[in-house]
């Protein structure tokens, strides 16, 4: 009897061995997956890649990120129109313009290619679904942070990227939080077209304001901003105006760390992107009964939720070297 047990459990062993293998084995080095943004030689989208490459070394697959190094968003559509070409195993998008990202991701899913958003939604195409910041949340403890530093009045300048659909729910958000605040007002809103340089000349000329039209606040509504407002601000030796930036890229930090900044609005990028991949290596190897095209918000059974929350955090004094402490390695 003792044998025969033995035998049944070094039989089971061996099936759960199999059932291991089978699993590990079912990757291949030959997958490729795209991310596919704009201006990714921001620290952000450094970020984000590390994400991309963790997620791709876990699953023995190859992950690349790819587009124009400027907010070019003819160009982001035109490469995620070459990739499509190649047909790989799945596309990550973040949409720099949603109207001229709409057709390419749902040319994609027609041809069998899995599309999921990250960063900055697409809604009205085909995408599977969306990774990222809820956007309106994000502004809205950013405006929460406002109206406690401003004490309820003061003028307030956003600087921004225009049709950048994560950028206009930020700003909705912000807006959502100072209607119920009426002495803190908007005095502009600036779109720097993803030049972090024309942030910083604009920065200087706001602080140029006197009397009744001076500018309080200064908030951020995408990353590359903040450092160089806050250098305006060094040049210009301000110390009483506010700045809120967006993102947690390492001279943030720093200069949260020395009060130039006084806070910024912390998204997960690593995450969104790790994310994105097993998502899109769960669809490959698991693919739905239904066409890829069909509208999965509607259906009740979907297998894909429509959106992934990654999180949202206000970082300042009081929590930034924690944040520094746990910077993924770029």
């Amino acid at each position: 009897m003792k044998k025969l047990r033995d035998q049944v459990a070094v039989a089971s062993l061996a099936l759960v061995g199999s059932i291991f293998n089978l699993g590990c084995e079912r990757h291949s080095a030959s997958e490729q997956y795209y991310l596919i943004a704009a201006n990714i030689g921001l620290p952000y989208w450094k970020t984000a890649n590390s994400g991309l490459q963790a997620a791709a070394a876990r699953y023995g697959v190859k992950a690349e990120m790819r587009g124009p190094y400027t907010l070019d968003a003819k160009a982001e559509a035109d490469e995620l129109d070459a990739m499509i070409a190649r047909h790989p195993a799945g596309i990550l998008v973040s949409a720099a313009d949603p109207k001229l990202m709409q057709p390419e991701i749902d040319k994609a899913l027609g041809a069998g290619i899995p599309v999921i958003t990250m960063d900055s939604d697409v809604p009205d195409s085909q995408r599977l679904y969306f990774v990222g910041t809820n956007n309106l949340q994000a502004g809205r403890l950013g405006g929460q942070r406002l109206v406690q530093k401003l004490n309820g009045k003061g003028n307030v300048v956003f600087f921004t990227i225009q049709g950048q659909l994560n950028a206009e729910e930020r700003l909705k958000g912000y807006k959502d939080v100072l209607a119920d605040h009426p002495g803190i007002k908007v005095a502009d809103v600036f779109d720097m077209h993803g030049d972090s340089g024309a942030a910083m000349d604009k920065a200087s000329e706001y602080l140029g304001r006197k009397g009744a039209d001076a500018v309080s606040a200064f908030v951020c509504l995408e990353a590359s901003a903040g450092k160089d407002i806050a250098e305006a601000f060094k040049r210009n030796n301000v110390k009483d105006k506010l700045l809120v930036a967006m993102d947690t890229d390492q001279a943030t930090l720093d200069l949260i760390k020395d009060g130039t900044i006084d806070s910024s609005i912390a998204q997960k990028p690593y995450t969104m992107a790790f994310f994105g991949l097993k998502g899109l290596d769960d669809v490959h190897h698991y693919p739905p009964t239904e066409k890829l095209t069909v509208d999965f918000d509607l259906e009740s059974n979907s297998p894909f939720p429509s959106f992934v929350d990654t999180g949202v955090a206000l970082v300042d004094s009081t929590n930034v070297d924690s944040f520094l402490k746990s910077k993924p390695t770029q």
